[in-house]
């Protein structure tokens, strides 16, 4: 998980344009704040899936159920998609969430 920003200023993405797969957008509004808003993933099939929720609300609250885990903030970021990244996948700008 990373934010266009910190994509844009590590080279992986375009200033213009959003990012190329395999980063996709996560839905939100362009204010959410992580005082009000929680990311939230959940690997799947060896691939990690983002949402974002408002905390303290049913749909939060039903994706912590089905096992999704809040990302710590410290790990929103290209270094946190690295270190989530598997042992054989690429480092550096290559790795992804």
């Amino acid at each position: 998980m990373a934010t266009k920003r910190q994509l844009v200023e590590a080279g992986v993405a375009p200033p213009d344009t959003g990012p190329e797969r395999p980063w996709l957008r996560i839905q939100g509004t362009n204010d959410a704040s992580t005082m009000w808003y929680a990311v939230l993933r959940r690997q799947e099939r060896g691939i990690w899936l983002g949402s974002l929720a408002m905390r303290h609300r049913e749909h939060y609250e039903r994706l912590l159920a089905d096992g999704w885990e809040e990302v710590p903030i410290d790990e929103i970021g290209v270094r946190g998609a690295q270190a989530m990244a598997p042992p054989d996948a690429p480092s550096g700008a290559d790795a992804r969430p």
